[in-house]
C-alpha cells in the first residue's frame, strides 16, 4: 500500500501549528519530510510519530474540499472601480454626502478579519464647484452608494 503524503499546510492543521514552522522542522530534520519540487511533503506515518496523535480520517478530505469551495466562491465575486463627479453642489452639502458615503463604507465590512468591502475617495474642487469621488468595492455595495449620492444630486 503506498504511503499518503501530506502537505506541509496539512500537517500545520493536524498539528495546530504554523505552516512556517512546519516547513523549519522539515528543514531541520526534526519532522521526516521531503521536499518536491517547491513544497514539502510529510508521510502520514512519520506525523503520527513526531507528535502522538493519529489524525482523524476524513480531515484531509475535508480541508481539499474546503479549499476547493473557497476557490469557488473567489471565483465568483464582483468588483466595481467608479470615478464619480458631482458638480454645482454647495460646500456644506459635499461636506455631508462626504460623511454619509464614510459611514456607509464603514458599515460594509466583510471576512472574517474584517476587511472593508468599499473604499471610497471623495476630493472637493472649490474653484470648479465639483466633487470627485473614487470608489472601489463589491458590485451591490458600489451600487448603493451611487443610490446615495443620487439623492443628493436630486436635492
Amino acid at each position: 500500500m503506498a504511503q499518503q503524503l501530506l502537505s506541509a499546510q496539512q500537517a500545520a492543521e493536524i498539528l495546530g501549528l504554523q505552516v512556517r514552522t512546519v516547513r523549519e522542522y522539515v528543514r531541520q530534520g526534526r519532522l521526516p519530510g521531503v521536499r518536491i519540487g517547491k513544497q514539502y511533503r510529510i508521510a502520514r506515518a512519520d506525523l503520527e510519530a513526531f507528535s502522538g496523535v493519529e489524525p482523524e480520517a476524513g480531515e484531509v478530505a475535508r480541508e481539499g474540499e474546503n479549499r476547493r469551495r473557497s476557490a469557488e466562491k473567489a471565483a465568483t465575486t464582483v468588483e466595481v472601480s467608479a470615478v464619480v463627479q458631482v458638480t454645482n453642489l454647495a460646500p456644506e452639502t459635499c461636506t455631508r454626502l462626504e460623511r454619509t458615503l464614510a459611514a456607509a463604507a464603514g458599515a460594509a465590512v466583510g471576512g472574517e478579519d474584517g476587511t472593508p468591502l468599499l473604499r471610497v475617495e471623495p476630493v472637493y474642487d472649490a474653484a470648479r464647484s465639483r466633487l470627485s469621488i473614487v470608489i472601489v468595492g463589491g458590485g451591490a455595495q458600489t451600487a448603493q452608494l451611487l443610490r446615495i449620492i443620487d439623492a443628493f444630486a436630486d436635492r
